[in-house]
């Protein structure tokens, strides 16, 4: 069946591709599926992905932090041109990290886990070169953001006998109150990462590029459903790529990233059952092929893992731990575990 609306949007994207580009691409597809805001164009002898989305200022932010990260590091797209609302840049690869990742052994993985991590350190090491500080909107800088971010831990009590009286949740909220003072690329899941034809990991989508402690990056890693690496080994990786030179003392950092870590994983926990409630349980071959939410009983079991992990880790979110693991039960029933 036809589809105008997306008709339209890719003759509107191949016109400005002729004005911008010189050439006009002989295919258009959507990697994303049609709802994406992003598109592979194919020419003759290579690809771009344009990038249409409904807010346009988001779109010029994303070129503007592109183009200020350019000359600084090689872990993101090239900005190849801008026109009005459509942002073309440079493919970084057809193959999702999400997608990769899966089919190596541990060994592997962690490599791969490595370089990625690697990668969000140097991006936030070009940022510190730039002014970009000066510009970028400080993230979950508000009360009732952290407000909110914080009582999200109320969706585990449906998995378990309440939250415990021991998290203090005035205590993690002050916590959770970071400066902005370093770069975020912001949803930093492992679907925003590709594998390029030179093997060389690279995030895209800088849509929501802003300013905190630092450490949110890594967590939006560490707590993405699909990604099969044990929370304790991330560990090992955050400690083995860990860059000195980000503004923080590595035990502070770690701890910070603990109690953030499991806080994220109540979100994603939080947008499963959302998802789960308007479409169903989904395959893990069309979460990791479309980079939908993780609305599968194993993802949402490895969350649970990865949850109660970094919960222990810190003073504030350990009392946690027992209702990641009672919620983690729950999810692995369901799957059959």
């Amino acid at each position: 069946m036809a589809d105008g609306k997306f008709d339209d949007r890719t003759a509107y994207i191949a016109a400005a591709a002729r004005e911008v580009l010189g050439e006009e691409p002989v295919e258009i597809t959507a990697p994303g599926g049609k709802s994406r805001s992003s598109l592979r164009l194919h020419f003759k002898d290579r690809t771009a992905i344009a990038t249409l989305r409904a807010n346009f200022r988001r779109t010029h932010l994303e070129a503007y932090v592109l183009e200020q990260l350019a000359p600084h590091c090689d872990d993101i797209p090239r900005v190849l041109g801008v026109h009005k609302d459509v942002l073309f840049q440079s493919d970084t690869g057809e193959t999702r990290l999400s997608e990769e990742i899966i089919l190596h052994r541990e060994a592997d993985q962690l490599d791969l886990a490595a370089e990625a991590c690697a990668a969000i350190f140097r991006i936030q090491a070009a940022a510190r070169k730039t002014e970009l500080h000066t510009v970028l909107p400080h993230l979950g800088a508000n009360r009732s953001w952290i407000r909110n971010f914080v009582s999200s831990v109320e969706a585990l009590e449906a998995y378990s006998m309440g939250i415990p009286g021991g998290f203090d949740y005035p205590a993690v909220a002050e916590y959770m109150e970071q400066p902005g003072g370093q770069f975020l690329k912001w949803d930093c899941r492992a679907g925003n990462a590709a594998i390029g034809e030179d093997g060389y990991v690279r995030w895209f989508d800088f849509e929501y590029a802003g300013l905190r402690h630092g450490a949110e990056d890594f967590a939006w890693l560490i707590g993405d459903e699909t990604w099969p690496i044990a929370p304790d080994k991330m560990a090992d990786v955050m400690i083995e790529t860990f860059d000195p030179a980000c503004g923080h003392e590595i035990g502070e950092y770690l701890e910070y990233l603990s109690a953030y870590t499991a806080l994220h994983c109540v979100q994603r926990l939080e947008l499963i059952q959302k998802e789960v409630k308007s479409r169903g349980w989904l395959s893990q071959e069309r979460v990791r092929k479309y980079d939908d939410a993780g609305a599968h009983p194993e993802f949402a079991a490895q969350l649970c893992r990865t949850g109660a992990y970094y919960a222990a880790q810190s003073r504030l979110t350990a009392p946690l731990s027992r209702n990641f693991e009672a919620a983690g039960r729950a999810f692995k029933a369901m799957s059959g575990g």
